[in-house]
């Protein structure tokens, strides 16, 4: 019998993820240096840039240990059977896989799993350095407000508390759906911070004060459009909480056919059992075995809300690529493109994605590339609406004047207020 949370290597944890966030860090200043930025708010922008990053290969080697169900390579938190890496629980997990052949516990799962615990351990370095650097220069002008790496740092420390209880907790549907939900919630956190920040970047500065770039952002601001694209991006987050509900109860493959469900339009569903929330995996709110139609209702449900995310993604991703500013379109000279024509097919390509990937699951039996690529789909799609949505600094306001500071900017360095 093991302890669950087994605390005796957190320190040597700790200290490895901290050298795998020097090592990044030290990348990013190096090619800093090399591109003549200066300045803490330009290096606080390129070390937010590359945290976002490497979070988003963490939510998708987070998938891949889900995938491979590594998720109980090592049965307790934070290191493996009390050790600092598999090298050293080597006889533990030996003898663990002689018990048990076909258990969860393997020396490449063990090693998937502390992979893993590594990486979110290097993040959370990086967010942690990023704090105390936020607050340490929070004085100097243009940098971002220290708030926001501070609700980030309480973002991450969830998440560990959340990757402990995927642990203790046996793998519970709702905890790891949860872990994934905090996961996407960290991504667009960081996103936001970058978008905000984009405007030190020597290169991006001047663009976003040019005539055309703020007219268009200031008028953005206040469009209508910018505000619908909230309602899509909740859309996105609900589907993405349905998906990770199919995938952590293994709901995938209880209907193997396109577009109807084991020959039927509407197959028997229990959609009480199968949304009881406080349950362990693979039973019911009763403790008995899960049945298929509580399956089969997680399963539709997911195939269900992707219809109506389909239709507000495409409709939303056509209005983007004709959108004006309001002054454009009442004037004669409507030469150029539309200034979100991209984005707009931004999000028509990562639809396309997810359809095709979300199709390969079903048809091709849910492959590992299949369950990947739809993961990083939705990790991009929360991406660039999040981008999209938050608007850089150093925009003017439509009446010429300086609009107030926002988004955590400190007074004297100029936004866009959010409506």
């Amino acid at each position: 019998m093991i302890d669950l949370v087994n605390l005796n290597p957190a320190l040597e944890v700790a200290l490895f993820g901290a050298v795998l966030a020097l090592l990044a860090a030290g990348g990013v200043m190096w090619r800093a240096r090399r591109a003549g930025l200066t300045g803490w708010p330009a290096w606080q922008h390129a070390l937010t840039v590359a945290t976002l990053f490497l979070t988003i290969d963490l939510v998708v080697f987070g998938a891949f240990t889900r995938l491979t169900d590594s998720g109980l390579g090592c049965p307790d938190w934070p290191g493996c059977y009390g050790q600092t890496s598999p090298w050293a629980a080597h006889a533990q997990i030996a003898a663990e896989q002689a018990a048990v052949p076909h258990g969860p516990v393997t020396h490449s799962k063990a090693w998937i799993e502390m992979i893993h615990r590594y990486l979110a351990t290097g993040v959370g370095a990086l967010i942690t350095g990023l704090m105390l650097a936020g607050w340490w220069l929070r004085s100097r002008h243009g940098s971002l407000s220290p708030w926001w790496a501070t609700a980030t740092f309480v973002w991450v420390c969830a998440q560990g508390a959340f990757g402990a209880l995927t642990v203790t907790l046996k793998l519970q549907p709702l905890i790891v759906t949860l872990h994934l939900l905090g996961a996407l919630l960290g991504v667009g956190l960081l996103t936001a911070q970058v978008r905000v920040l984009e405007g030190v970047r020597p290169s991006a500065a001047g663009a976003l004060t040019s005539s055309a770039l703020g007219r268009n952002l200031c008028a953005w601001a206040e469009a209508p459009l910018r505000r619908w694209g909230w309602l899509v991006l909740a859309l996105v987050s609900t589907q993405v909480a349905l998906g990770g509900w199919v995938s952590t109860n293994y709901a995938v493959l209880v209907c193997s056919d396109i577009p109807t469900c084991q020959g039927q339009w509407w197959p028997d569903m229990d959609f009480a059992s199968g949304f009881h929330l406080l349950r362990a995996l693979g039973e019911n709110g009763q403790g008995e075995p899960i049945s298929m139609a509580a399956l089969t209702a997680i399963h539709m449900s997911h195939r269900l809300m992707a219809v109506l995310v389909t239709v507000a993604l495409w409709r939303y991703g056509a209005a983007l690529r004709t959108w004006r500013p309001a002054a454009d379109v009442s004037s004669a000279d409507r030469t150029g493109s539309p200034p979100w024509r991209r984005e707009g097919l931004w999000l028509w390509g990562l639809l396309a994605w997810q359809l095709l990937s979300g199709l390969s699951n079903v048809v091709l039996g849910w492959p590992l590339a299949a369950a990947l690529a739809h993961t990083l789909g939705a990790t991009l799609l929360v991406w660039r609406l999040v981008h999209l949505l938050v608007l850089p600094r150093l925009v003017h306001a439509p009446s010429g004047a300086l609009a107030p500071a926002h988004q955590g900017l400190h007074p004297g360095v100029a936004g866009v207020s959010t409506p």
